[in-house]
C-alpha cells in the first residue's frame, strides 16, 4: 500500500453488529483501520430503538457473534428473545472485550465519500468540512437505519412530544395517564403498543393495513439452561450454517400435499406454541410459494386472532385480506391481539377513514379529530438501499450511486458495486443479511470481505470492482430468485414498497434482497474464493 496517500488503509463506516464484526477482524490482521460512528456508543440499531417492547426475535443464542470463544464463554444471555438494553450492553461488552474502542470516532457524521482513481482512494468527508483518505471503504450502515415518516400535512404542528421509535427519547418518556397515538402496525409498532397499553390512559392505534403476527414465546434463561447453552454453541451455529434462514428452525420437508388436511392442522398447533419463528420457518415450504397452501395455512392463523379479540368486527379489521402469512415480515408479539380487549385502546382503520394530517392537538381522519398528548410514529425505514441513497456516494467518474440505483440496486454479491472500486458493503442490498438471521449472514459477508482483502495484500493489488458481466448475472439472479416466492407480490420493504417514499409505491419492485437462503450464499461466496475472484477485475 502507497501510505503516503492515505490516512488509513481501511474505513469502516458505522459500529453496530456489521461493523463491529468488520472491526475485531481487521485489527486481528493487523490492519490499519478507523471506524466512523454518528452516535456516542457503538451499537447501530440497538443505540437508537429505545422503544418499549423493542428486542430480538432471533433466539438470542442465536444472534451473539459465534468467532470469539471468550465472549461466548462469558456472556450470559438472560432471556430467549433479548430486549434493547440488554443487546446494547451485549455489544458494549464485546466492543471492550475484543479492545475495539480504541479505533472508533463517535459523534462522527459521514456525509459521503468520492472515490480517487488518481490515487486510488476514498476520501470520505465528515459533517463539519474534515475529511480522510482511506484505500477502502467498508460501509456497515445498518439495514433499518433511515426512518421514514407519513407522508401527511402537519407533522411538524403537532404541540406535544412526537417522534419515530427509531428517535424514542434517549432518557425516556413517561406516558402514564397521557393520551397516546401510535401510527403504525408492523413489527415495531406491535413491540410498542402492546408494551405501552397498560399504563396509558388512552392508546389510539392508526392502521394502514394489517399484518400477520403470531406469538414469541419469550421465556427467561437460568443459569443452568445458559450452562447447557454454552455446551451445544458448536452444534447450535452448525444448525444455524444449514437452515435457509440461519435460525434454528429447519423447513418441515414432508411436503404440504402429502399430509390430510386433519394432519397439517395438527402440526400447526404444534408450530403455533413453539417460541419464535417456527410457525414461519418450521412450516411447510409451499407456503411460501404454493397459493393454496399458503390460503390454508392463513386461514389456520386468521382462526387463531378471532379467538383472541373478543370483538369480532374488530378481530376481522386485524386480519389481512390483501396478503398470505409469511409473504411479508411476520412480526412477532406479546399479548398483542389482547390489546384490542382493553376498554382504553381504540383501533382506527385507516383504510376506512384516511389520515388527513396532524393537528396542533392531534390527528385528524377523515371522519374524527383525535386529541392525543404524545404521538409514536411506528412507520418503518428506507429500508436496505436507503441508508446508502442518502450519502453522497460518488464512484469512477464522479457518478452518484444513487443514481446508478434509481430502478433499484444492481451490485455484484450485494458486497460490491461496479464503478464503485473498493468498496465493500456489509450488509448491503442483495446480499443475504435482510432475508436471514442478520448476524450469521453478516459472519459470512465479513469472512468474505477479510478473504478478499489477505488476497490482495498477498499480491500487492490496490484497485478491485466487479466486472460488468458479473454485476448483471448476479442482479439477474437475485430477480429470478424472486419470480419463485409469493412475496413478489407483496407491499413490504422485502419489494422495495415505501408508500411514505415517493417511487416506491405498489407496483415498483425493487430486488432487494437475496432469497437463496443462507447456505446458498454462503455457497457462492466460497466458490468466488476459491476461484480467485474470478469475477473481479483485481490491479
Amino acid at each position: 500500500m502507497d501510505d503516503a496517500v492515505t490516512d488509513t488503509e481501511v474505513v469502516v463506516v458505522g459500529t453496530g453488529v456489521s461493523g463491529l464484526a468488520a472491526l475485531h477482524h481487521l485489527k486481528a490482521r493487523g490492519v490499519d483501520v478507523v471506524a466512523l460512528e454518528r452516535n456516542p456508543d457503538v451499537g447501530g440499531t440497538w443505540y437508537h430503538n429505545r422503544y418499549p417492547g423493542c428486542r430480538f426475535d432471533s433466539e438470542s443464542y442465536t444472534y451473539g457473534y459465534s468467532f470469539s470463544q471468550e465472549v461466548l464463554r462469558e456472556w450470559h444471555w438472560k432471556e430467549r428473545y433479548s430486549p434493547q438494553p440488554e443487546n446494547l450492553r451485549y455489544l458494549r461488552f464485546v466492543t471492550e472485550k475484543l479492545a475495539l474502542r480504541d479505533v472508533i470516532r463517535f459523534n462522527t457524521t459521514v456525509t459521503g465519500a468520492h472515490w480517487e482513481e488518481s490515487t486510488r482512494t476514498w476520501v470520505v468527508h465528515i459533517e463539519g468540512g474534515r475529511s480522510i483518505r482511506s484505500r477502502f471503504l467498508m460501509t456497515c450502515l445498518g439495514m433499518l437505519s433511515t426512518p421514514t415518516m407519513p407522508r401527511v400535512d402537519g407533522i411538524d404542528t403537532f404541540e406535544g412530544p412526537s417522534f419515530h421509535t427509531f428517535d424514542w427519547p434517549k432518557d425516556g418518556i413517561d406516558l402514564r395517564g397521557k393520551r397516546v397515538g401510535v401510527v403504525g402496525t408492523g413489527a415495531t409498532g406491535v413491540q410498542a403498543i402492546a408494551a405501552i397499553a397498560p399504563e396509558v390512559a388512552s392508546l389510539t392505534v392508526f392502521q394502514r393495513r394489517p399484518n400477520w403476527h403470531t406469538p414469541l414465546g419469550n421465556s427467561e434463561i437460568t443459569v443452568e439452561e445458559m450452562a447447557e447453552i454454552r455446551s451445544r454453541y458448536d452444534e447450535i451455529f452448525a444448525l444455524c450454517a444449514v437452515s435457509p434462514g440461519g435460525y434454528v428452525h429447519q423447513p418441515d420437508r414432508r411436503g404440504f400435499h402429502s399430509l390430510t388436511a386433519e394432519q397439517r392442522r395438527r402440526f400447526w398447533e404444534e408450530l403455533y406454541a413453539q417460541p419464535g419463528f417456527a410457525v414461519w420457518l418450521a412450516n411447510f415450504r409451499e407456503i411460501f410459494v404454493d397459493r393454496e397452501a399458503n390460503a390454508e395455512f392463513s386461514a389456520f392463523v386468521a382462526e387463531k386472532v378471532r379467538e383472541r379479540v373478543h370483538d369480532p368486527e374488530l378481530a376481522e379489521k386485524l386480519i389481512p385480506k390483501d396478503h398470505g402469512f409469511g409473504v411479508q415480515r411476520v412480526p412477532l408479539e406479546t399479548n398483542y391481539y389482547e390489546v384490542y380487549n382493553r376498554d382504553n385502546v381504540r383501533l382506527v382503520d385507516l383504510q376506512q377513514t384516511p389520515m388527513v394530517g396532524v393537528t396542533l392537538t392531534g390527528i385528524k381522519t377523515t371522519e374524527e379529530d383525535f386529541e392525543l398528548d404524545v404521538i409514536v410514529y411506528a412507520t418503518g425505514f428506507d429500508a436496505i438501499t436507503g441508508p446508502y441513497e442518502q450519502l453522497d456516494i460518488r464512484g469512477v467518474g464522479g457518478r452518484l450511486l444513487k443514481d446508478k440505483w434509481v430502478d433499484g440496486p444492481e451490485t455484484y454479491l450485494g458486497l460490491l458495486v461496479r464503478h464503485f472500486p473498493n468498496l465493500l458493503m456489509v450488509a448491503g442490498p442483495q446480499s443475504s443479511s435482510s432475508s436471514v438471521n442478520f448476524p450469521r449472514s453478516i459472519e459470512a459477508q465479513v469472512d468474505w470481505c477479510m478473504g478478499l482483502l489477505d488476497h490482495l495484500r498477498r499480491n500487492g493489488l490496490t484497485r478491485l470492482e466487479p466486472t460488468a458481466e458479473a454485476e448483471r448475472e448476479w442482479v439477474a439472479y437475485v430477480a429470478h430468485l424472486y419470480e419463485k416466492l409469493l412475496m413478489r407480490e407483496a407491499r413490504s420493504w422485502f419489494t422495495g414498497y415505501n408508500s411514505n417514499i415517493p417511487g416506491r409505491e405498489h407496483g415498483q419492485v425493487r430486488h432487494v434482497m437475496f432469497n437463496g437462503g443462507q447456505p446458498k450464499y454462503r455457497e457462492i461466496l466460497d466458490a468466488v474464493a476459491s476461484s480467485d475472484y474470478r469475477e473481479l477485475v483485481l490491479s
